[in-house]
């Protein structure tokens, strides 16, 4: 097997992987600030299915089978010597950010194809068979919260609880799964979840480590915490030319000293917890009323459980007492506590990534990925490859060929070792 895995790693293509990555990317592709070439592809819209159709043309000339669950995750799948075993998941997500890049998310997914491509192409049959996910409505762009896919696949919430979910058009998420898998009905149907064998994910890293330390692999050890919340201040709409200030209940000023609150109670002076404020709406804006209503959004994230939990519990109490003249309301709308992953996979990244010469460094993840939800159910692990400047949801994210092809072969070892453990 080891002449098998040395055939393997050198069947994937860089080129091939990039090509497919480039014609990925004008798929939603747009023109952004200083002339990047970003990408706006919302989960379960007709771009989302074009790009589908795409991968499922590449993975059948791959020789790879085709499926779908009722989640609308999609799966590929290169059989292995004994079908019977629980097979190696890899894959990761090919919905973006409104602003998004060409390399989050779809990266894992196209990476994982070239690898299974690879080992197929050397005549290597792993003793486990290897499937390719690509999740359903990771970035949460369009519905929010995100990895509904990998959460109903795994039973971290059952399908139904995303049923309500809307878009800023008002469309419900159980429709627009319907409708998508409508339009996938020629696909082959799967019952949703199963306990894979392992799960390694495949990603851009979304932040500045791996470059400015000049390390070419990096090797996950876990996950931050996340805590999403929708804060709603209620006021009155009032004429902004003759309403005294004493006698309004301006909706936007409440929210402003809400929101100077929330940054005393999540300060940090060693940087580590994340604290944005991502989205803001206010009624009835126009620019001669007093805002009857604005709404607010937290993302709040820490790799420490406590305190995850205490500050985000505090976080009501803070808005509460901000309020001058108006009500206000907290939201929860999202929880997942800090991972940490076992050493089976990224010591199988590791030892994958030295057997090839390249170096690596072993990091948390700051970004919330469908990985989290695998934990529960078998062996889980990540791995990083380099992103300039390690910036990401920006037109300007951008890996290189060579690193993105370096990621692959690192994959493409890791699962065989995996799927012939």
């Amino acid at each position: 097997m080891a002449g098998g895995v040395a055939a393997a790693v050198a069947a994937v293509s860089e080129a091939r992987l990039w090509q497919r990555l480039m014609e990925m990317a004008e798929i939603g592709g747009f023109i952004g600030d200083g002339g990047h070439h970003g990408v706006n592809r919302p989960c379960l819209t007709p771009l989302d299915r074009e790009a589908r159709r795409l991968l499922i043309s590449w993975a059948r000339r791959a020789g790879a089978a085709v499926s779908v669950d009722p989640a609308a995750n999609l799966f590929l799948r290169l059989e292995g010597e004994d079908p019977s075993l629980a097979p190696v998941l890899t894959g990761s997500h090919m919905d973006t950010q409104p602003q998004g890049g060409r390399f989050d998310g779809i990266y894992g997914v196209l990476a994982g194809l070239e690898a299974i491509e690879a080992i197929a192409a050397a005549g290597v049959r792993p003793r486990r068979a290897i499937e390719v996910v690509a999740w359903t409505n990771e970035e949460g762009g369009r519905f929010a919260p995100g990895c509904t896919g990998s959460m109903s696949f795994t039973g971290f919430k059952p399908m139904s609880a995303f049923d309500d979910l809307v878009d800023r058009d008002g469309i419900r998420y159980a429709d627009a799964l319907a409708e998508q898998l409508a339009a996938e009905a020629d696909l082959p149907r799967r019952p949703l979840g199963y306990t894979p064998h392992a799960y390694l994910e495949a990603h851009i890293e979304q932040g500045p480590r791996l470059e400015a330390e000049g390390k070419e692999i990096g090797v996950v050890t876990g996950i931050q915490g996340s805590r999403w919340f929708t804060v709603s201040v209620e006021g009155r709409t009032d004429h902004a030319g003759t309403t005294p200030l004493r006698l309004r209940r301006d909706s936007v000023q409440d929210m402003l000293r809400a929101i100077g609150a929330l940054n005393t109670l999540m300060h940090d002076p060693a940087d580590v917890l994340r604290f944005t404020v991502g989205s803001i709406r206010v009624e009835p804006g126009t620019s001669n009323s007093v805002a009857r209503k604005a709404e607010f959004t937290i993302d709040f994230r820490h790799p420490d459980k406590e305190v995850l939990l205490a500050r985000g519990d505090a976080i009501a109490g803070v808005v509460q007492a901000s309020m001058t003249s108006c009500t206000a309301t907290v939201e929860e709308r999202f929880r997942a506590l800090p991972v940490e992953f076992g050493e089976r996979v990224p010591g199988v990244v590791a030892a994958a990534a030295e057997a090839q010469g390249l170096t690596s460094l072993r990091l948390p993840s700051g970004a919330f990925h469908d990985a989290q939800f695998l934990v529960p159910l078998c062996p889980t692990g990540m791995l990083f490859i380099p992103c300039r400047g390690g910036v990401s949801h920006h037109p300007s994210e951008y890996a290189g060929p060579d690193a993105c092809a370096k990621g692959a072969r690192v994959l493409a070892e890791a699962l065989l070792a995996l799927a012939n453990g």
